[in-house]
C-alpha cells in the first residue's frame, strides 16, 4: 500500500493538485474522498475534471448521488454517496457499470460504501487543520490493493 502526504494553503493548490490528478488518471480507476463538511472536496474534484478536460461546471451531486461528465478525455463519474443508507441503492444506481467502466469514477464518502468497492481502488483524504492557516489542507493519497 502506497502512501503520499500532501499539504496545500489555498483554494488554488487544492485544486492544482486535483488538476494533476485528473491529468495522470488512467481508464476503470476508482477514487474514494474522505472528509468533513466543507474541507474542499469538491473544490478537489473540480481540479480533477479540469485535469480530465472538462470545461462544465462541477458540483457535488449530494442529492441525484451520481453526476457524469463526458466532455473529456475521459468519462468521469462523480458520485456523492453521504445519503446512501442502504447498499441496495447503489446497485438501483447501477455502480458496478460506473466503477469497473472506462472512465474515472471519484466516490465522496467512500467509506461510507467500503464493502462495495473495487479492491484496487485510490483513497483520498482531505483533513483541515486551523492552527497551520484557514486555508491549509493536508490531502494524504492511499493506493488500496486487497
Amino acid at each position: 500500500m502506497m502512501q503520499k502526504v500532501i499539504e496545500t494553503n489555498s483554494r488554488e493548490e487544492t485544486f492544482a493538485l486535483g488538476r494533476r490528478l485528473g491529468e495522470e488518471a488512467k481508464p476503470g480507476e476508482v477514487y474514494t474522498l474522505i472528509g468533513d463538511l466543507g474541507v474542499g472536496k469538491t473544490v478537489f474534484t473540480q481540479g480533477i475534471a479540469a485535469g480530465l478536460g472538462i470545461e462544465e461546471p462541477v458540483c457535488s451531486p449530494t442529492f441525484t448521488i451520481v453526476q457524469t461528465y463526458e466532455g473529456g478525455r475521459l468519462p468521469f463519474y462523480h458520485f456523492d454517496v453521504y445519503r446512501i443508507t442502504d447498499p441496495e441503492e447503489m446497485e438501483e444506481i447501477g455502480y458496478e457499470d460506473y466503477f469497473y467502466g472506462e472512465g474515472l469514477t471519484m466516490v465522496e464518502w467512500g467509506n461510507y460504501i467500503a464493502e462495495l468497492l473495487p479492491p484496487r481502488h485510490t483513497e483520498i483524504t482531505v483533513e483541515k487543520d486551523l492552527e497551520k492557516g484557514f486555508d491549509y489542507r493536508k490531502i494524504t493519497i492511499t493506493e488500496v490493493s486487497l
